[in-house]
């Protein structure tokens, strides 16, 4: 198949969705298929990424909000270049204006809109959350839900990386709903790679002897990521038991987190981490991971953590929680520092062995990025193939 991936938040400079594009790159090619994305850039221009993989940047505009990426504005350049790649199947990576685009375009490939984040979790349930049910608030942003059905009319279906986003947008009137979970990169996370000396290292930057317990949070400085109310949890349960936490992360919001944990001596903030075994030997050294956004649509850090063995206290909305559930971890009400710290409580007061053997024993049934990509290719040759006998 010719999957072509028509990819707003696609840059260079990116975070998650890159990854994931750059993982589906490599990952098409070995299974038998053309993977082609297009992008939003400064210039026109191909990037070839190897045969059959190639990234095709269309010239424009940069997007206001975040100069690091640009957005598709100019209709009828991105309606020629599918076109012109005749694709197989057309994937729209974001839910706003350029699923639109893609849902204009006349061509007859089926259409499959990937949800690769979570607008009302991010932003709406969490700005009016404590004000208004959720109900009420998809009220409000009645505007944004009828923008979902009218793309679900005009795509062969929507996936998603979580159970829990899949029953919300079906629950809102959504019928062609799939989930299908991503993974873990294969043999780079595992609970082999625990360092006993790495831990203890740790720890004393934590003010914490070996016995301690120590935490571990990993995410980008951003409001939804909730870190001081994490900061604020870990502080309160450490007043009955001493408990350390490595944050690991940046970005704009970087200067609230410093001063949330700035009277806290137990609290490390550690700068990103881009190497992954780097990154996978820190969390198999740690005793869980602590996770703080509801608005996760799979929760890759989760299930990192829980391919080393960690288990899990996240919140109750979301892709981390789906993944605390499935492996029996800790949620708490989102967004409550109180219930944060109680789940807190709770984890140390398990029997830590029992707890540590069931998390590593655990972490051999991790879904793979690999199965991932396994099961979304068979499903769009499911797809395409009523169309290949029609023609």
């Amino acid at each position: 198949m010719r999957i072509v991936d028509v990819c707003a938040f696609y840059s260079p400079d990116g975070g998650g969705v890159k990854t994931y594009i750059d993982r589906k790159l490599a990952a098409g090619p070995v299974a038998g298929h053309e993977i082609i994305v297009i992008a939003p850039g400064e210039t026109t221009r191909v990037e070839e990424r190897g045969p059959n993989a190639r990234i095709v940047y269309l010239e424009q505009p940069r997007f206001p909000l975040d100069r690091k990426y640009h957005y598709f504005r100019d209709e009828v350049a991105l309606h020629a270049t599918l076109d012109e790649l005749q694709p197989d199947i057309v994937e729209a990576s974001s839910p706003w204006r350029s699923a639109r685009l893609v849902g204009e375009w006349k061509g007859l490939a089926p259409r499959v809109l990937i949800m690769h984040a979570d607008p009302l979790s991010a932003y709406a349930y969490r700005w009016f959350g404590k004000v208004a049910s959720r109900g009420m608030i998809d009220r409000q942003f009645g505007w944004f839900w009828r923008h979902l059905l009218r793309l679900d009319k005009q795509f062969a279906a929507t996936v998603t990386a979580g159970q829990s986003l899949s029953d919300r947008l079906i629950e809102g009137g959504m019928t062609d709903v799939v989930t299908n979970p991503m993974g873990v990169a294969d043999a780079v996370f595992s609970p082999e790679l625990r360092d006993a000396g790495l831990r203890a290292r740790l720890l004393d930057r934590c003010a914490l002897p070996e016995t301690a317990t120590l935490l571990i949070a990993a995410g980008r400085h951003a409001p939804e990521k909730r870190w001081p109310m994490v900061i604020e949890a870990v502080t309160a349960a450490g007043a009955n038991a001493p408990v350390g936490l490595v944050l690991v992360g940046d970005g704009r919001e970087r200067a609230k987190v410093v001063r949330a944990a700035a009277d806290n001596p137990h609290i490390h903030l550690a700068s990103s981490i881009n190497d992954r075994l780097e990154l996978a030997r820190l969390f198999a050294s740690c005793d869980a991971l602590i996770h703080g956004c509801e608005a996760e649509t799979f929760c890759m850090v989760a299930s990192e953590a829980r391919a080393s063995g960690l288990p899990l206290i996240a919140p109750d909305g979301g892709g981390a929680a789906d993944q605390a559930r499935e492996s029996n971890g800790w949620t708490y009400a989102s967004g409550d520092p109180a219930s944060a710290a109680a789940a807190i409580a709770a984890f140390l007061a398990s029997d830590r062995q029992v707890i540590r053997t069931r998390s590593v024993n655990n972490s051999n049934h991790v879904r793979t990025m690999d199965s991932h990509f396994s099961d979304l290719f068979s499903y769009y040759e499911g797809l395409v193939g009523p169309i290949r006998r029609a023609a």
